[in-house]
């Protein structure tokens, strides 16, 4: 190597100096072209010398194979995602309890009924409504379905203002239904008589009273105990025991 130096070095001066030692006229382009053929031929004949960028593919293979069992490194598997249990909590509602109607005083105070008092004064169990007297014709009258009596709740209603009152039952949406000892409630029938509370529009004169009916089907030879009166067509319904 050293020899290949020397004599690189001898080519490089005799192409750099002529004649009497005068410098060649070059360009610079040309100085550098000289300059870099230079350079390689002293790294082609250095063998301590390592080119940087070598390709390391085959020496990595080479090292890996020649390297011991013991030393190699294992791969490490990957670690799948621990499950995480299912915590969503199932609620059963259908043993909810059933929603209690809240209670209230009296009919005119649900529905917000201004100078009138409404009293409930009891009931009746029959298979026609209203009976019909001897010589006497009715505007409208209603029978029980076969196997059932109407229970007619009856209730006064009392004017205690100064002035006639104008009560439209129909304005306050007034809707009813009835429960009888209990059992299921039971939607007060619709009906053309002129003293259905549910549908009643008249003015009841100062001082003066009406009598208003709720109708509803019960079984034939119901014995009734306790009749809750329930009041819908207000927002939240409410219930109002009547006995």
């Amino acid at each position: 190597m050293k020899k290949a130096g020397i004599c690189l070095c001898g080519i490089v001066a005799s192409l750099l100096v002529t004649g009497c030692g005068a410098m060649p006229d070059l360009t610079q382009e040309e100085t550098e072209l000289i300059s870099e053929y230079a350079v390689g031929v002293l790294l082609k004949y250095d063998k301590s010398h390592g080119s940087r960028l070598v390709d390391t593919s085959a020496y990595d293979t080479v090292e890996e194979a020649e390297m011991p069992e013991e030393l190699q490194e294992e791969p490490v598997p990957e670690e799948e995602p621990e499950e995480v249990p299912d915590t969503t909590e199932i609620v059963d509602v259908s043993q909810d309890e059933d929603v209690t109607e809240p209670s209230v005083s009296s009919v005119e105070e649900y529905y917000g009924i201004p100078n009138v008092a409404i009293q409930y004064t009891g009931y009746e169990l029959t298979d026609s409504y209203p009976s019909i007297g001897e010589g006497e014709e009715l505007f409208f009258s209603m029978d029980a379905t076969p196997g059932t009596q109407l229970l007619v709740l009856k209730f006064s209603v009392l004017n205690t203002g100064n002035e006639d009152q104008l009560m439209n039952m129909l304005g306050y949406g007034a809707r009813f239904r009835v429960s009888v000892n209990g059992e299921a409630s039971n939607g007060a029938l619709a009906t053309m008589l002129l003293n259905d509370m549910q549908t009643y529009d008249d003015v009841i004169p100062a001082g003066s009273s009406v009598e208003l009916v709720s109708i509803v089907e019960v079984p034939q030879n119901t014995s009734v105990n306790s009749i809750d009166f329930i009041l819908r067509g207000n927002g939240e319904n409410a219930t109002l025991s009547l006995q």
